[in-house]
């Protein structure tokens, strides 16, 4: 049987081991570091989410209307009389 000073030991080794490798580990990894930067980056995008949805807004006006200008066009060259009922009006 082994001495209970012996196990105390041995114990108190075993601990201050694992607060190194805790410590080693955290200085490696830092979660903490890493959390913070995680979280100003979601407040980042969380506090510029209205900027990016009036610039998304922006761009499907935009392409809504070029989409349009160029059905226009299409339907004003077009040869079927359904779809250019303007110029069929003008000379009757």
């Amino acid at each position: 049987m082994q001495n209970p000073r012996d196990t105390l030991e041995m114990n108190i080794k075993r601990l201050v081991d694992f607060l190194i490798y805790s410590k080693n580990f955290l200085i490696r990894k830092s979660p903490l570091k890493s959390m913070a930067a995680s979280f100003v980056e979601g407040l980042k995008d969380f506090l510029t989410m209205r900027k990016k949805q009036k610039m998304a807004m922006y761009r499907l006006n935009y392409h809504r209307h070029q989409l349009q200008k160029m059905e226009q066009l299409i339907a004003e060259n077009n040869q079927h009389t359904f779809l250019r009922g303007n110029n069929l009006n003008e000379t009757r």
